[in-house]
């Protein structure tokens, strides 16, 4: 069995208030770090993005996908990540752009999970965390079925194909305060995680983020 890695970053980061996969993060740019992680552990990597969306340099072997449906949501994106490593391998990681504090145990531990299910999601009571989750690229055909009925939820897939729901508490000892879903949507998620990893915020660009958030808090 064979594992890639999907990579969405097509979102429009408006909590964020600027791309997040263009944040800085420490010495690299936010998405340049999610690709060095998962790369440790599994090949090709797919980075899915909105069509012309600007990304940073990223490694040539990096596959290229775009959602062919704007502003669908995550199983758009998963949709096109799956199509585009289906030719390479029989599972892909799953992930956002923005979780810089992914560790390779965690995504080891849910491949090692999976077995013969179709899906291997982390939850927590009844929230799943479907970006950061594995998936068999067979179920490109389903999730075609959902996206054409406007089922876009990526729960409704969990529920049609065998699923494997992997408690949090169990993938803690991988990843000690689950640091790999920890998404970062606004600007103070931004700067902890920053601060987490012993980094910070470039002045322009921690100006530019307070501007943004105090502009929505009025």
């Amino acid at each position: 069995m064979s594992t890639g890695g999907v990579i969405l970053c097509g979102g429009q980061s408006s909590r964020m208030g600027l791309a997040k996969a263009t944040l800085p993060f420490g010495p690299e740019q936010m998405l340049q770090r999610m690709v060095r992680i998962l790369a440790e552990l599994v090949a090709p990597i797919v980075v899915v993005r909105a069509a012309g969306q600007p990304l940073p340099p990223l490694p040539p072997d990096v596959i290229m996908a775009e959602d062919q449906r704007a502003s669908r949501g995550p199983l758009e994106g998963l949709q096109a990540g799956l199509i585009a490593a289906r030719p390479f391998v029989t599972t892909v990681f799953a992930t956002s752009c923005d979780a810089p504090l992914l560790r390779p145990d965690f995504v080891q531990a849910l491949i090692d999970l999976r077995g013969n299910h179709e899906i291997a999601v982390p939850v927590d009571g009844k929230f799943h965390f479907p970006l950061a989750a594995v998936y068999s690229t067979s179920l490109t055909t389903t999730i075609q079925k959902q996206l054409e009925a406007d089922q876009l939820r990526p729960r409704a897939l969990f529920d049609l194909v065998p699923t494997l729901r992997v408690p949090c508490a169990q993938l803690e000892k991988f990843d000690p305060g689950l640091q790999s879903l920890r998404n970062l949507n606004r600007a103070e998620d931004y700067f902890a995680a920053l601060a987490d990893a012993g980094f910070q915020a470039p002045a322009a660009v921690r100006t530019r983020l307070e501007a943004h958030a105090s502009q929505q808090s009025d």
